[in-house]
C-alpha cells in the first residue's frame, strides 16, 4: 500500500554521492549495511507501494520487490566491455518491465534516481532489430493514432515529447520522406518526466510517480499492440 511508502530518504542521495568519490570494492563492502537501509530497501517499499498502482493501469507490468532478479536494477556495473571500470553504478533504477520482457530492453515503466538527474517514464530502451521493426511498422500502419497519442495536449503538458537515439539516416525499408520520419528513425523509444529529490523523498512521490505512469499508459499501450503483448 502507498502507506508503506514515506519518501526516499535522504541518505539515499548522500550515500550515491560518497560512492561516486568511493567507487571501489573496499569502501562499498565497508558501507553495506548503509547500502542496504538506505538504498535497498527504500527502493523495495516503493516498489511493494506500485504493485497494487501499477496493476491498475495495467495488470501485465510486474513489480518485483526482489533485490536481485525483480524490479531494481543492481548495483553492480558490467565493466567487461567497458572503460570505466569504477565496480558500481552511482544511480539507482528501477523498471516495472511487462511480464513478456526478459531483459531491460523489454518494455517497462521506468524510475531513475541519482544525485544529479531523477526522472519516470517509460518506454523501450534500445531493443533489438526485430522489436524496432514491429514498432516502425506500427506508426507507418496507424499514423493517425501515434500522433492522437504523442501530439496531444494531455501528453505534451506532461512529458516533453517521445524521446530515443536515432539514426542519421532513415532505417532501410522506409519511405526517406515519411512525415513521421524523425519517429522512425529511432533507435529507443521512451518518454521521461522529470523529477527534484525534495519530491523523491517526499510521502507525494509515489503519487507523482503514478500520475506520470498513467499519462504515459496509451503510449505504452501503442507499444504493447505493435509488439502484439497485452496490455
Amino acid at each position: 500500500m502507498a502507506a508503506d511508502f514515506i519518501g526516499f530518504p535522504a541518505d539515499l542521495f548522500s550515500f550515491l554521492r560518497a560512492l561516486s568519490k568511493n567507487n571501489n570494492r573496499e569502501w562499498f563492502n565497508a558501507n553495506k549495511d548503509r547500502y542496504i537501509e538506505s538504498v535497498a530497501e527504500p527502493v523495495q517499499a516503493f516498489i511493494n507501494a506500485m504493485g497494487p498502482r501499477l496493476e491498475k493501469i495495467s495488470p501485465h507490468y510486474v513489480a518485483d520487490s526482489r533485490r536481485s532478479g525483480g524490479s531494481m536494477f543492481r548495483i553492480y556495473r558490467d565493466t567487461r566491455f567497458s572503460r570505466n571500470k569504477a565496480p558500481y553504478k552511482e544511480n539507482v533504477g528501477c523498471q516495472f518491465r511487462h511480464e513478456a520482457g526478459k531483459d531491460a530492453h523489454a518494455a517497462g515503466f521506468y524510475v531513475h534516481l541519482a544525485n544529479d538527474q531523477i526522472f519516470f517514464g517509460g518506454g523501450v530502451w534500445a531493443p533489438p532489430n526485430d522489436v524496432l521493426t514491429k514498432i516502425r511498422d506500427a506508426i507507418v500502419d496507424n499514423p493517425s493514432n501515434w500522433k492522437k497519442i504523442t501530439r496531444s495536449k494531455s501528453f505534451l503538458a506532461t512529458f516533453d515529447g517521445v524521446r530515443g537515439d536515432g539514426l542519421k539516416r532513415p532505417p532501410r525499408g522506409y519511405d526517406p520522406e515519411h512525415p513521421l520520419l524523425e519517429d522512425l528513425k529511432r533507435k529507443t523509444y521512451y518518454v521521461m518526466k522529470p523529477g527534484t529529490k525534495d519530491m523523491a523523498q517526499s510521502p507525494a512521490f509515489i503519487d507523482e510517480v503514478t500520475q506520470t505512469f498513467k499519462a504515459a499508459s496509451p503510449f505504452m499501450k501503442f507499444v504493447a499492440s505493435a509488439l502484439e503483448l497485452p496490455y
